[in-house]
């Protein structure tokens, strides 16, 4: 996927290289500061492998006075900053520029303070997703965002992408289980937003911040929701012969008022890779899969399940299987968390992600599948179906770069659709580079302007993480006076 436009570098900044590097050593420390090509080598892409660009450098800074004092120098010096946490985002959110200096934030990974009464943990953000629960679940807490990437995704990326995951359905996104940020702004000023409290005075800049992309600042620390963990959960497959008829389910499970702890889909050719790679028991004979889980007592379990079969009845499911118990509903889950590492083994693909109103889940995904064929390509649907998030697979051949550009763009097309229906162009991958030209869809001119005056506040020089998000050309700093002569107040 090679069709997306990025900017020339800064030939004067690149120029300094050298110079910028040892300033960074005395800032940070030799040990923290990577220079040689080889190092900067593996910072250069995130997980849209496709675009890679070498770094001017790259920071691994253990505190966030350290940042401070990094962000502070490069503000003064005009130098890029692109923040970085495990480098997974699906959308290039995380993809390094060559004028630009990448601070990772990946040895900043430890538990600050636990709060069981308050529920409530501190941690420093560069902890991976899963570590925060098993922080916590000796004692009966887990963190409710679990994205399929949790073993390796950092609550920093978590919070600029305000991730999701399977079990969200019931529990909400990362923005409503964190409570507080610490940040660092680009001129090097830290500040709290937020706190171990439930709502704080004041605007909610919180939920400004939390799903920014690396545009406000950098986050270093935060307080998240802790939850007591269920007396059990257990969950169940259903199958159908077709994908039609599993949307129609899922829309009436959640019309019915139920909220299950989680709703997944998968289609046929999701289900035989998963199945051939998990063993989890996902029946081979239907058309498409629903992972639904509950939880609570058994009794509330077996109840929650005998309504959803009944509800399941009208779309006439070809299978149905409940899980015997831990083993074989760790199988189940292995299956689904793996889906797309679990594809990678057969096929290159593009992950996307966009999110529709469950009522149009049926024509949606008809008219997904429509999309790629009509594009020669195929396509593997593995989704959060309760909440309308929407993950399609497109599988391509990366040694055939006209396969790879049909896929870009019936990506491209599939997003547009989202909107079209009433969705949004993501619901927990970001839209770093992958969506940025395709913000125009959704938002019109006013709209754009206000959420780039909003960045111009925190960020007077776009400095930090650019070309991401908004639309090149709106990007470029000699466009914003042009931006600013509406009548909205130019930002500060």
């Amino acid at each position: 996927m090679t069709h997306i436009r990025l900017p020339e570098p800064d030939r004067a900044i690149v120029a300094r290289r050298d110079q910028i590097t040892a300033d960074l050593i005395a800032i940070a420390g030799r040990d923290a500061v990577i220079s040689d090509e080889d190092g900067r080598r593996a910072f250069e892409t995130d997980a849209l492998t496709s675009y890679r660009r070498m770094p001017l450098a790259v920071v691994l800074p253990e505190t966030t006075e350290t940042i401070a004092n990094i962000l502070r120098y490069c503000h003064t010096q005009g130098v890029k900053v692109i923040a970085r946490g495990a480098g997974t985002s699906l959308a290039g959110g995380a993809l390094p520029a060559e004028d630009a200096v990448v601070v990772g934030i990946s040895k900043m990974n430890r538990v600050l303070d636990i709060d069981l009464p308050g529920r409530t943990m501190r941690v420093q953000t560069g902890i991976t997703n899963v570590s925060i629960t098993a922080a916590v679940a000796p004692d009966g807490f887990f963190y409710a965002p679990d994205p399929s990437s949790q073993l390796a995704c950092t609550l920093a990326g978590n919070l600029g992408m305000n991730s999701g995951g399977a079990h969200c359905l019931k529990y909400g996104v990362t923005t409503n289980n964190v409570l507080g940020v610490r940040m660092v702004l680009m001129t090097g000023e830290i500040v709290d937003i937020g706190g171990p409290y439930v709502d704080a005075a004041g605007l909610d800049l919180l939920s400004l911040v939390i799903g920014s992309e690396g545009q406000m600042g950098i986050i270093t620390e935060a307080t998240v929701r802790i939850i007591r963990a269920a007396e059990g959960a257990r969950p169940m497959l259903l199958g159908f012969d077709s994908s039609e008829a599993a949307g129609r389910c899922v829309s009436a499970i959640i019309a019915s008022g139920i909220i299950p702890v989680a709703i997944e889909f998968m289609d046929r050719p999701a289900i035989e890779v998963c199945e051939a790679y998990a063993k989890a028991g996902y029946p081979l004979d239907c058309e498409a899969l629903l992972i639904i889980e509950v939880e609570g007592s058994e009794t509330e379990i077996t109840e929650r399940l005998e309504q959803m079969l009944e509800l399941a009845k009208p779309f006439r499911p070809s299978s149905h299987a409940i899980s015997s118990g831990p083993d074989q509903s760790a199988k189940i889950w292995k299956g689904r968390k793996s889906a797309f590492g679990a594809l990678g083994r057969i096929a290159d693909y593009y992950c996307m992600d966009g999110t529709i109103p469950l009522g149009r889940l049926p024509e949606v995904l008809t008219a997904i599948s429509q999309i790629c064929t009509s594009y020669g390509l195929r396509v593997a649907n593995i989704f959060h179906a309760g909440d309308g998030n929407l993950h399609p697979l497109i599988m391509f051949d990366a040694n055939d770069p006209a396969s790879e550009q049909r896929a870009e763009q019936a990506g491209s097309d599939i997003l547009a659709l989202c909107v079209e229906v009433g969705g949004c162009l993501t619901g927990e991958h970001g839209v770093g580079i992958e969506k940025r030209d395709l913000m125009a869809k959704q938002f019109n001119a006013d709209d754009l302007r206000v959420q780039m005056r909003l960045k111009s506040v925190f960020d007077p020089g776009w400095l930090l993480n650019p070309a991401k998000v908004f639309p090149l050309d709106a990007d470029q700093r000699g466009d914003l006076p042009a931006m600013r002569s509406s009548t909205l107040p130019a930002a500060a």
